[in-house]
């Protein structure tokens, strides 16, 4: 069998064009890392089975008839129907496996097992495995499902969000799945650069868990150092303040003062006799054991202006700071509105506006070749 290239992943001058790409995984995680790749200029090849993946139902929200969530995920790719179960289904799919460069799967260990998948895998030794696990194999939770929220739960991530007096919550985005499918997608650009190295056949796994886990970064590191079980603090840091929002007269304000230099350039700012009295506030680690009654001080500057009349103030004298945007303020915000991160692409109800890949490469934005496709569009093409 030969895999014909698709038309629109010929002449991109993107890095990964001519990678063959096979993607049975479901929902986000494993969908991400192969749409990483192909938003890169590999030729993606979704594997479905008859019902579908189970993310195209995942709504609201609606467009046409497809779930936002399945269109988030899905684009640069074709779409094949295949029932693993059906000896003629595999055999056309095991045709495939040996001609692709890569595959990515989040199949549990039953399906694995279940489905023959390791008969697809020894079909071609030579091919990159990407396995989006629930947790390392081997290990007791490796054969549980698991969603992003249930690894939010199960890795500390939620014991460290909230307010400190609150219960744990998750973040407001599937930031457990999003960090999965990043480092499944940093494995599956690493095999393939290690095919082109003369080692082939490496197998990646990207376990829910620990991916989730190593988004802890310093709050796991300070566990792990010291002993000390950290704790919710709402929005702030646990190592720098002042580091969070602060009240104004009508809102508030996100500020970000990351060193002694900025915090005394936010002194003399706001050019407060009360502040500039405690000297001892001029070193981050007093600052922060004394955040509340910082914060208070601040407050109480900061309310007696707008919003908008401090960030012009911030602005001008370098102090980091930022507004706090809903989604939509986020897209409407300049650097996003007028410039090239949010595009248009073609999707089964029609142009879709999406957003672009956040990578530039030599200074450009990879473009929307392709967007989300019918569930077994491309069936009768490949198989």
């Amino acid at each position: 069998m030969v895999w014909e290239l698709d038309a629109v992943n010929v002449g991109t001058g993107l890095p990964l064009e001519g990678v063959r790409v096979l993607d049975f995984s479901r929902v986000l995680a494993g969908p991400l890392a192969a749409m990483v790749a192909g938003d890169l200029g590999a030729d993606v090849i979704k594997v479905e089975g008859p019902d579908g993946d189970p993310v195209r139902a995942l709504a609201p929200p609606l467009y046409g008839e497809d779930a936002t969530y399945y269109l988030a995920v899905n684009r640069h790719r074709r779409n094949v129907v295949a029932d693993l179960r059906d000896p003629s289904d595999f055999a056309a799919i095991e045709a495939l496996v040996r001609v692709a460069d890569a595959v990515v799967e989040n199949y549990l260990p039953s399906q694995y097992a279940a489905l023959g998948i390791e008969r697809l895998r020894q079909a071609n030794p030579d091919c990159v495995w990407v396995s989006v696990t629930p947790a390392a194999s081997g290990t007791e939770l490796a054969a549980l499902p698991s969603f992003d929220v249930l690894a939010q739960a199960r890795s500390g991530l939620m014991g460290v969000t909230g307010e400190g007096d609150g219960d744990p919550t998750k973040v407001g985005a599937p930031l457990a799945d999003v960090v999965t499918g990043l480092y499944a997608a940093i494995g599956l650009v690493t095999g393939l650069y290690a095919r082109v190295a003369g080692k082939p056949g490496r197998h990646f796994e990207a376990p829910l868990l620990e991916s989730t886990m190593s988004a802890l970064i310093n709050q796991a590191q300070g566990y792990l150092a010291t002993g000390v079980n950290p704790r919710r603090l709402g929005n702030d840091h646990p190592s720098i303040a002042p580091y969070g929002p602060v009240r104004t007269r009508d809102g508030l304000v996100m500020l970000a003062v990351g060193t002694d230099g900025q915090y005394a350039r936010l002194v003399q700012v706001l050019d407060d006799e009360s502040l500039r009295a405690r000297g001892e506030w001029a070193r981050n680690d007093q600052r922060v054991s004394s955040r509340d009654e910082l914060r208070l001080e601040l407050e109480r500057i900061f309310t007696e202006r707008s919003t908008g009349e401090w960030l012009d103030v911030l602005a001008a004298a370098g102090v980091p700071h930022a507004p706090i945007l809903d989604v939509a303020g986020a897209f409407a915000q300049s650097a996003v509105a007028e410039g090239d991160f949010v595009g248009e692409t073609d999707a089964p109800a029609g142009p879709l506006r999406t957003m672009r890949s956040p990578l530039r490469i030599d200074g450009a934005r990879p473009k929307l070749r392709r967007g989300p496709r019918r569930l077994g569009e491309d069936t009768d093409e490949l198989l």
